[in-house]
């Protein structure tokens, strides 16, 4: 299994909002090294749901429900999509101050290349997000 963090701002599209469709089309993506993340996912995959602009926290963890397939929502490009499916929240959400202190989580893509959408985890990055989060699956 991989690991990945996948970043919306609440108002677009929240961790709750996914929780009541069951399942959604992670669609949208216009980075190039964020789509070849998409790409690289498997069904399975645990997926951390982090709140981007206002929040800044990981509220939940999703997993893939279905492997990259193309974007319907992108006119011209190459682009891609996967599909996420909820499935815990978080007992304690992790928010970025507790992720840029911790000496794990630090280098986390998240802190290193905030304007990435969709990034990788290692397992020992996404063990201890459950940790901090007080979560077990």
């Amino acid at each position: 299994m991989n690991y990945w963090l996948a970043k919306s701002e609440p108002e677009a599209y929240s961790w709750s909002q996914l929780v009541k469709d069951g399942k959604t089309a992670w669609t949208g993506v216009r980075n190039f090294q964020a789509r070849n993340n998409l790409r690289a996912m498997k069904q399975g995959d645990a997926v951390c749901f982090y709140h981007s602009v206002t929040d800044k926290e990981v509220v939940g963890i999703a997993r893939v429900a279905r492997e990259f397939y193309p974007d319907a929502t992108a006119t011209e490009g190459d682009w891609s999509c996967v599909d996420l499916e909820p499935l815990k929240a978080l007992i304690k959400p992790v928010t970025l101050e507790a992720i840029k202190a911790d000496a794990i989580l630090q280098g986390m893509p998240l802190v290193k290349q905030s304007r990435l959408s969709v990034t990788p985890l290692t397992k020992m990055q996404f063990d201890q997000l459950l940790r901090l989060a007080e979560t077990r699956l």
